[in-house]
């Protein structure tokens, strides 16, 4: 199966703007920013999405809501919102578990 952005990325074949990387995930702006910060967080794990996870992917998914709040934190934000988008209609465009960590403004509910 062929590499999905993401994957490129966290393996460093193609250049992104990382602000946080360990064994299990990256963490890098998103290059169409929806708010002042925006940063996706990556699994390294090529998962489709999240409705992909399986039980044996329960630590992993720990780790990512815990790099949320750690993401979060080191870009200054006491305020932010968290997304992650499965499937087209809802508005995912890479084939690969994102979750968007948006903040740095004021921002509206409902989100769209």
């Amino acid at each position: 199966m062929e590499k999905t952005l993401f994957q490129k990325i966290a393996d460093h074949e193609i250049p992104a703007a990382m602000v946080y990387e360990d064994e299990l995930c990256v963490a890098f702006r998103d290059v169409a920013p929806a708010a002042p910060v925006h940063i996706l967080l990556v699994p390294r794990k090529p998962l489709p999405d999240i409705a992909a996870a399986a039980p044996e992917d329960a630590e992993l998914m720990a780790h990512l809501m815990l790099t949320v709040g750690r993401v979060a934190r080191e870009q200054g934000l006491s305020s932010f919102r968290t997304v992650l988008n499965t499937g087209a209609d809802a508005g995912q465009t890479v084939p690969h578990l994102h979750i968007h960590i948006l903040g740095g403004r004021k921002l509206e509910w409902p989100p769209g």
